[in-house]
């Protein structure tokens, strides 16, 4: 099933006297970025989160929030005195400086780093367990993000399905009526070398060769249109894939807006230049959308 990049989920858990939530949410990117944050004295979950990350996605722009809370009695948290120290004074400058009202006690806690978890409290295998505690909790999280990635990838499937079947509709319709093009520069061909050929014009013969050969080249679209048909089978065929093919149908876009430039390029007549140019905007809004697709 197509995945998309974009997704939020959000998960809650609980050990000992600690109780805290997970935030995870993905949109958009070119690789797979993963971005922690977690409140001081709990840095130590980066490699295992970033690991969680990498099993689970090859693409987008993650970011997990993890928030903590001690339970009413719990203890294990202090003020570190050299950080409240250095606060206090900034503040007390910034207050002489602007006249703005000196910083609260509440304020100056609230600063990272004023008020930290009381490591040595916990013993190296007690921090394991709960570290593990936190990683089982986040994986938890993770899948339920996955299952939206997947969720809003069938949205995107049908949608880029539709779009493929107006891009093979369109390229049917240049067809037939590009089978009528030979004939309609046929004729023009004629009248141009009626007039390269006139009295008095004594053009070298490789020049008339020249424009004979470029009118019948403009003259063929049939290479154009067999490429379109074989990137709409492509396509079908990576949404049915089992893999991340955002990058694959990102380089299929780019092939197929080169044909329909080439097809409008080439266009001889009103009603194949409307069709050609029917075609960039399904490819255009079908380029858009796999933009989401991991």
């Amino acid at each position: 099933m197509l995945n998309s990049m974009t997704g939020f989920a959000e998960g809650v858990g609980r050990h000992a006297k600690l109780r805290w939530r997970w935030e995870a949410k993905s949109v958009n990117g070119r690789g797979l970025d993963f971005r922690l944050r977690v409140p001081s004295g709990f840095e130590g979950l980066e490699p295992g989160a970033r690991t969680l990350a990498a099993e689970r996605f090859k693409r987008g722009s993650l970011q997990a929030v993890l928030t903590v809370e001690a339970e009413e009695g719990a203890r294990g948290f202090r003020v570190d005195p050299e950080a409240l120290a250095n606060a206090v004074k900034i503040a007390k400058q910034v207050a002489m400086d602007t006249g703005l009202p000196p910083a609260r006690v509440d304020g100056l806690l609230a600063l990272r780093g004023v008020v930290v978890q009381e490591e040595q409290m916990l013993g190296d295998e007690a921090r394991l367990v709960r570290d593990a505690a936190l990683l089982e909790s986040l994986a938890d999280v993770l899948d339920s993000l996955a299952h939206a990635r997947r969720g809003e990838g069938a949205k995107l499937e049908t949608t880029l399905r539709a779009q493929l079947d107006e891009i093979a509709k369109l390229t049917g319709e240049a067809r037939k009526l590009a089978a009528g093009q030979p004939q309609a520069l046929k004729e023009r061909m004629l009248t141009q070398l009626a007039e390269l050929l006139a009295p008095g014009k004594n053009l070298p013969e490789d020049r008339i060769a020249q424009e004979v050969a470029l009118l019948a080249a403009r003259a063929d679209l049939r290479e154009e249109l067999d490429r379109l048909t074989a990137h709409c089978q492509e396509a079908r065929a990576l949404l049915a894939a089992k893999e991340a093919v955002g990058r694959k149908l990102d380089f299929l876009a780019q092939e197929f807006n080169r044909e329909a430039n080439t097809l409008c390029a080439k266009s001889s007549d009103i009603a194949l230049t409307r069709i050609g140019l029917a075609l960039k905007a399904v490819i255009d809004q079908f380029r858009e959308q796999i933009q989401n697709v991991e």
